[in-house]
């Protein structure tokens, strides 16, 4: 696998108590962050892994019904805090920003695909199949905003129409993967369980260590340590709890088994990158 320079975002983040994203959690309000990833790969350029919040996110929630997904988590997004700001913050504009690979369809990960109009989107088939099938307020339920994706719709490319590939020895338990670019640097993983056609991305930083984007396969580096799940009633509400806890468990082997992988989760506040 080709070593790629990679960095962290915080684009806004959320709050609700503990014990929805850990079982056994306090009623005490946490922060979480929307975390997307800037990848630079030496041929393609610039990618992204997910978005995170943006003005586009907060004007799809203004009004009701979706007003509600900001009353069950709060959203705080300040002035220059959207991705696009961040990135164009550090000389590179929206427009350089060719590919962006989309974990899963929940709002707070695509927020902020309408500020990359240039760049091509790939997500899971079952994943946007899921979602058109739904109606406005069912889809609101399970956390999806399909107003953000549908408009760009002409832009979505298919993870499950890339090559099929085995991923390395110690991920084995994954299943086989998706080579995004065919060119082995960056492979989709499936994460199944917490929504229709959740992927990670995995690829080797400069350093030579594994790092594996988990997306909301796990909210917190602490539960993937502890493999302590969030409550049925939050994984039963928004997907599956049995593969959810199946996926969980084969992440917290992996913590133990390869301990040199850095594995992220995507509102983990470890990995603020002012933490």
């Amino acid at each position: 696998m080709r070593a790629l320079e990679w960095q962290l975002f915080e684009a806004g983040y959320c709050t609700h108590a503990e014990w929805a994203a850990r079982k056994g959690g306090s009623r005490h309000r946490c922060q979480f962050p929307a975390l997307a990833a800037l990848i630079r790969h030496p041929d393609v350029g610039a990618i992204l892994f997910d978005t995170g919040y943006s003005e586009a996110f907060l004007r799809a929630t203004e009004h009701m019904p979706e007003r509600l997904y900001r009353v069950a988590t709060p959203v705080q997004l300040r002035p220059g805090e959207s991705l696009r700001e961040q990135l164009r913050g550090i000389g590179l504009p929206s427009s350089d920003i060719r590919m962006i690979v989309l974990s899963h369809l929940h709002g707070d990960h695509v927020g902020g695909i309408q500020d990359f109009p240039r760049a091509m989107l790939f997500c899971a088939q079952r994943a946007w199949d899921d979602m058109t099938r739904r109606g406005r307020l069912n889809a609101l339920s399970k956390g999806l905003l399909p107003g953000l994706v549908i408009a760009a719709r002409n832009r979505l490319h298919w993870l499950e129409q890339r090559p099929a590939v085995a991923l390395p020895p110690a991920f084995s338990d994954f299943g086989d993967g998706r080579d995004v670019l065919g060119d082995g640097a960056l492979l989709a993983v499936p994460l199944p369980g917490h929504a229709a056609g959740q992927y990670g991305l995995l690829f080797r930083e400069t350093s030579g260590r594994m790092v594996f984007l988990i997306a909301d396969a796990a909210w917190s580096s602490q539960a993937i340590r502890d493999g302590v799940p969030p409550p049925r009633l939050v994984t039963g509400w928004l997907g599956d709890t049995r593969t959810y806890r199946q996926t969980l468990a084969r992440l917290h082997a992996l913590s133990r088994n390869a301990p040199d992988v850095r594995i992220v989760p995507s509102h983990c506040s470890e990995w603020r990158p002012d933490a």
